[in-house]
């Protein structure tokens, strides 16, 4: 993952906006999105599915929660609200015109501007809704798919670019 992922990722899990108080990252969501039957759409739920590995520590495990949203993100609106998130990561396939495995943290203003796969409702909708019923901040991840077909397996570069974003948020919690 490059150096200005991590960057990035450290930037918004401790932000300091206008007009706002500090709101460094104190209990953070990671919703793995997407859709294991359809190739590289399980980006997200490979992402949540190697972080859950990999966390041992006992101080991040109660300040990180895991989530799979698979297709349907939005049912665990109430989970990330009993847990009082501070932050939510999202992790999904998205279209991004990059090459198949590239990692991008996507701005907010972007958000319709680019193809999340296989969701019932958009991107957005989830975004504005956790930010003023949790209260929460939200960061949207994309991975960029190679291969989007049913009944297909995730590619290869899916399957090297998702641990390694595991690994590299769990070092920013760290």
């Amino acid at each position: 993952m490059a150096q200005t992922l991590e960057i990035t990722l450290r930037n918004k899990l401790n932000t300091t906006k206008p007009a706002k108080r500090t709101k460094r990252a104190g209990r953070v969501v990671l919703l793995g999105v997407g859709s294991d039957l359809r190739g590289d759409d399980a980006a997200g739920m490979l992402v949540a599915s190697s972080l859950q590995k990999i966390v041992s520590s006992p101080g991040l495990k109660r300040r990180l929660k895991v989530l799979f949203g698979a297709t349907a993100p939005e049912n665990l609106t109430s989970e990330i609200r009993r847990f009082k998130a501070t932050h939510v990561i999202i992790v999904d396939a998205a279209l991004m015109g990059a090459k198949p495995g590239a990692v991008e943290v996507i701005e907010p203003d972007r958000i319709e501007g680019v193809t999340f796969t296989t969701h019932q409702l958009p991107m957005s909708i989830i975004a504005r809704y956790l930010v003023h019923e949790v209260g929460c901040e939200v960061i949207f991840i994309g991975i960029q798919p190679k291969i989007l077909k049913f009944g297909k397996p995730v590619s290869r570069e899916l399957r090297s670019s998702a641990p390694k974003l595991a690994r590299l948020i769990k070092k920013v919690l760290s």
